[in-house]
């Protein structure tokens, strides 16, 4: 299993010194207080490598990017399990309402002391400075011991997780959390396939030779010219306050640049600015100059930020690992005598909401195969893609022109799931707050957050019913992508346990969403997609019970990413 606690589980908290590659153990009991002496050793990682060969220990920490990342440098190690304290306290803040509350090992101990809370740090990119593991790297105050605070936090974190509403579900998500955050640090570690060049054939044909620092690539250059000569006029097309007169002096007012609004014009400027903003970002965000920040011996090596996002989704700290635009997924290559096993869970969204809701009609569409092809027989004469647009109205809230016409047919036809996101939907209107299924749980609204200046304009509702219909449209979807997200991260964790089993080889190397990619040697690639598979399944029993609907992930064996689309 990935998650719930086993009766007689073995945890031992980790606690590295400040300096050198020692540091200190303490076995602790079921409840988390301490069930031994303090260990010191003076090679941390070696001991780690050697207590986990002997038993997988759940390992407690007080963030895995840190200590994880640290033990790497040092051993071979790869824990089976850890508990990462710094992201279970996320959680339970959250849980608990207090998203806004500091995350840090020390403000965790300043909570359990009625003191003040010293406030998180901004994150940035792991360094190798001496101070690394000192108290006050965790805000703790001068003359704390590391490793007592992290014992006594680790088990007052234990007593929430207790007395959550749901404690099983709760504890499966601060292991699947936890869990991520070990793939993490090791898929970044490990790096994904980059061939430099490819990238460089690529970036030559779509922008031109790579340009002196500072300039425009040719192609973007001759881009700008043709759309000024569309726009009778010289206008610069990276500034926003440049082009949005230009068109509105050639009859095409704009309310903002962004790509969807100028896909819905037909003068040929738009086109011409679509192309250059296609291009520019790729050569902004994954140009020559990316590449020699974030391409080191052939990987590619982003640095993840698990839990980054409120739904649970993952962030990076810059790269733009996910994000890797099609065009240039080309230049992910897999090693000789290696393959790419590409895995995404198509249609994830609308088959948590079936899962979720339990709704007759939607599980039966989501067991035959392609949703929205058996939603549309069912519900829409057979039309696929009215029926998606009415199942993406349901779940974000769609509301005006064809969208909100269907919606009233997903209404009468698939009750219980339009139950389910509409409830959501006022409970966030109404400045509630609404959970996932393993209980992560959304931020309750405030003026500054979720605001949409355009929700609802022009139908004579005030300023605060706008912000309280735009906050019920985040918290409808808030409780779908969310769950998503608790089955994405139950199906990593499975997989990279599954594949710590096949062999040392088979390595996770790409996470986004709903996406995996392995690098593995080609004789071993059968035996990866097996184990893909069962980690869905797994995945999907974990978090959503003995539900009919399936999530499938659809796999690919390929040589080059770009071949798994």
């Amino acid at each position: 299993m990935v998650g719930t606690a086993v009766t007689g589980e073995v945890r031992i908290a980790v606690a590295p010194d400040p300096v050198g590659s020692g540091g200190r153990l303490r076995v602790l009991a079921e409840d988390g207080s301490a069930a031994g002496p303090v260990r010191p050793v003076p090679d941390l990682a070696a001991e780690v490598a050697r207590q986990e060969a002997a038993g997988h220990p759940r390992w407690v920490w007080a963030a895995t990017d840190e200590t994880y990342a640290w033990l790497l440098e040092r051993a071979a190690v790869r824990p089976a399990r850890c508990h990462d304290v710094k992201l279970v306290e996320s959680l339970l803040l959250g849980h608990e309402s207090r998203h806004r509350r500091p995350r840090s090992l020390g403000a965790a101990w300043a909570r359990l002391h009625d003191l003040p809370e010293p406030q998180d740090t901004p994150e940035a990119g792991l360094d190798d400075q001496p101070v690394l593991f000192a108290a006050d790297r965790h805000h703790l105050p001068p003359g704390t011991d590391l490793l007592e605070a992290l014992v006594a936090v680790h088990a007052g974190q234990l007593r929430r997780v207790a007395a959550a509403g749901q404690p099983d579900r709760m504890r499966l998500l601060c292991a699947a959390e936890s869990a991520g955050a070990l793939a993490a640090v090791e898929m970044g570690r490990e790096g994904l396939p980059w061939s430099a060049a490819v990238h460089d054939e690529l970036l030559t044909g779509l922008l031109g030779p790579r340009p002196a620092a500072g300039a425009r690539p040719a192609v973007l250059g001759d881009l700008a010219l043709q759309l000024q000569e569309a726009l009778g006029r010289q206008v610069n097309p990276d500034s926003p306050a440049q082009m949005l007169p230009a068109f509105a002096r050639v009859g095409v007012p704009l309310n903002s640049t962004r790509s969807y609004e100028l896909r819905s014009v037909e003068h040929p400027a738009a086109a011409l600015f679509l192309r250059y903003k296609e291009l520019s970002r790729i050569h902004a965000a994954h140009g020559w100059a990316w590449r020699e920040q974030w391409v080191r011996g052939g990987r590619f090596r982003p640095e993840y930020v698990v839990g980054g996002v409120v739904s649970g989704r993952w962030a990076t700290r810059g790269g733009g690992a996910l994000q890797i635009p099609r065009l240039l997924r080309a230049a992910v290559v897999a090693d000789p005598g290696h393959r790419l096993v590409v895995a995404d869970a198509g249609q994830l969204e609308p088959r948590v909401l079936a899962a979720m809701s339990g709704d007759p009609g939607l599980s039966r569409a989501a067991a035959a195969g392609d949703l929205y092809a058996a939603l549309a027989l069912d519900a829409f004469g057979g039309d696929r893609p009215r029926a998606k647009i009415g199942l993406l109205a349901a779940m974000y809230g769609q509301t005006s022109g064809e969208a909100g016409r269907l919606l009233a047919v997903m209404r009468r036809r698939f009750p219980a799931a339009l139950a389910l996101v509409e409830s959501a939907a006022r409970t966030g209107e109404a400045g509630g707050i609404v959970r996932s299924q393993l209980g992560r749980t959304s931020p309750a609204p405030s003026a500054d957050r979720f605001w949409d200046e355009d929700a609802d304009s022009g139908d004579g509702a005030s300023p605060d019913r706008r912000a309280a219909r735009s906050w019920g449209r985040f918290t409808r979807n808030f409780v779908i992508q969310a769950s998503a997200s608790d089955w994405a991260l139950a199906m990593l964790a499975a997989l990279r346990r599954r594949l710590a089993g096949i062999g040392p080889e088979p390595r996770l190397v790409f996470f986004q969403h709903d996406e995996v990619i392995v690098h593995t040697p080609v004789e071993l690639a059968a035996a990866v997609e097996a184990a893909v598979a069962a980690a869905g399944e797994e995945a999907r029993r974990l978090v959503f019970g003995p539900t009919p609907v399936p999530i499938p992930l659809e796999t690919h064996v390929v040589e080059c990413y770009a071949d798994a689309k």
